[in-house]
């Protein structure tokens, strides 16, 4: 009986990720065709096929695709692709770049990440009383914060790649503002995980732990991951390398998870403490990365797509919210890296080019988003909000880039100059 109760889940398990894998790709692409990136059609996928469309349309195939029994096994994938996949995403994050990016990146990084934090802020006293169920409101104001800081790098870079804008000033400048941004937006996360999860009398513990950890990972840790690899001469990365780094990473991972400031941040870490140009970081990553986003991620999208109910917005009130989030969160990331391009010498146009691109969210929006839901500090009525706004700063970064960009972006696109 229990033979046959494991493979009916595992049948279950392995028939959503065939089907939100299908639907992801056939979405990404034709997204593609109208110049978004893949990961929006991705997304959209797992969202179609649970109880927002799927579920209102289709019950009876709804409950066998994504029956309630796969929740467990599937969110564990799902932790694992994007553990994953934030180690990944820290292997590419270039950390001496960091240190070396100019006067207006610091500026622009600052400006996208204290502006929208406020801005989130007091939205949280606003909709405290009505949208907080009970949650204190230090942890709801500094989460509503920091999801509201957000800028997905990965998407931007791949933005800024099918743009043909990587290489030139404007797009070395995103990239460096993002990175900067991500880096710092995580820290918050950590923080505000760990006030979320401590007692008072935790917190001073939950923040010695954090310290500790962090002491050790970039006085011990980092300086002998940099001396292992320097004493390699190999050009491409052995099995054995790959052993241990994953055991660091299963280690940091843990580490994080036992202080109380989510695992994430320790994969996230161990990556970014990896020299960059490394043979390990290059090519682990990318072949980290490759897996990942076809097969594991697709099982958070569709773990995410079980999770928001566009049904629960249903006031007009609810969508009156819905849109104010989305307005307050675009004037602070774009009005923010705006301002703060402007005043320190960018033209009107790269100014609000710079401010679109910071305004992408995407996937690391939804991380955040499934974290605050995990934790309790948001319902699932106000994820649902919070995954839309993702979803349509997402989409409208492209189309307003090349509409304040012109004849220029126009011609980027074609793989040509806009120069004589």
């Amino acid at each position: 009986m229990l033979a046959a109760v494991q493979g009916d889940l595992l049948w279950h398990v392995l028939l959503a990720l065939a089907a939100v894998v299908t639907a992801g790709q056939v979405l990404g692409r034709l997204f593609r065709l109208v110049g978004q990136p893949p990961v929006i059609g991705e997304v959209l996928a797992g969202i179609l096929l649970g109880p927002s469309l799927l579920g209102r349309v289709w019950p009876e195939a709804y409950a066998y695709l994504l029956p309630q029994a796969i929740v467990p096994s599937l969110s564990v994938i799902a932790q694992l692709g994007v553990i994953l996949y934030m180690f990944a995403i820290g292997l590419e994050l270039n950390t001496d770049g960091l240190r070396r990016i100019g006067t207006s990146a610091l500026a622009i990084s600052a400006a996208g990440i204290v502006l929208p934090f406020i801005l989130g802020v007091l939205l949280a006293l606003g909709i405290h009383a009505s949208q907080a169920n009970g949650v204190a409101l230090t942890p709801f104001a500094l989460f509503l914060g920091v999801a509201m800081s957000i800028t997905a790098f990965p998407v931007l870079a791949r933005i800024l790649t099918d743009r043909g804008l990587t290489r030139t000033p404007l797009g070395m400048l995103a990239l460096a503002c993002a990175a900067a941004d991500d880096a710092t937006a995580w820290c918050l996360l950590a923080l505000v995980t760990g006030v979320a999860k401590a007692q008072v009398g935790q917190a001073m513990s939950v923040f010695s732990w954090t310290l500790a950890y962090l002491a050790v990972m970039f006085f011990l840790v980092r300086p002998a991951i940099g001396r292992w690899l320097a004493a390699s001469t190999e050009k491409t990365i052995t099995t054995a390398q790959v052993g241990v780094a994953m055991v660091l990473l299963l280690l940091s991972v843990l580490a994080t998870e036992w202080i109380g400031i989510h695992a994430l941040f320790g994969a996230f870490l161990l990556g970014a403490l990896v020299p960059h140009d490394s043979p390990l970081a290059e090519q682990l990553g990318k072949h980290i990365e490759n897996v990942v986003v076809v097969l594991l991620l697709p099982a958070f999208f569709a773990f995410t797509g079980m999770r928001t109910e566009i049904g629960l917005l249903s006031s007009v009130g609810d969508w009156l919210l819905c849109g104010l989030i989305i307005l307050i969160a675009t004037v602070g990331k774009f009005g923010g890296a705006l301002a703060a391009a402007r005043l320190t010498g960018q033209s009107w146009r790269d100014s609000a080019a710079v401010g679109t691109l910071m305004n992408t969210r995407g996937l690391m929006e939804l991380i955040v988003l499934n974290i605050g839901l995990d934790l309790g500090i948001i319902s699932p009525r106000l994820f649902a909000m919070m995954v839309l706004m993702a979803l349509v700063t997402t989409i409208a970064t492209t189309p307003v880039l090349l509409w304040i960009r012109g004849r220029e972006g126009e011609a980027v696109c074609r793989g040509t100059s806009a120069e004589p």
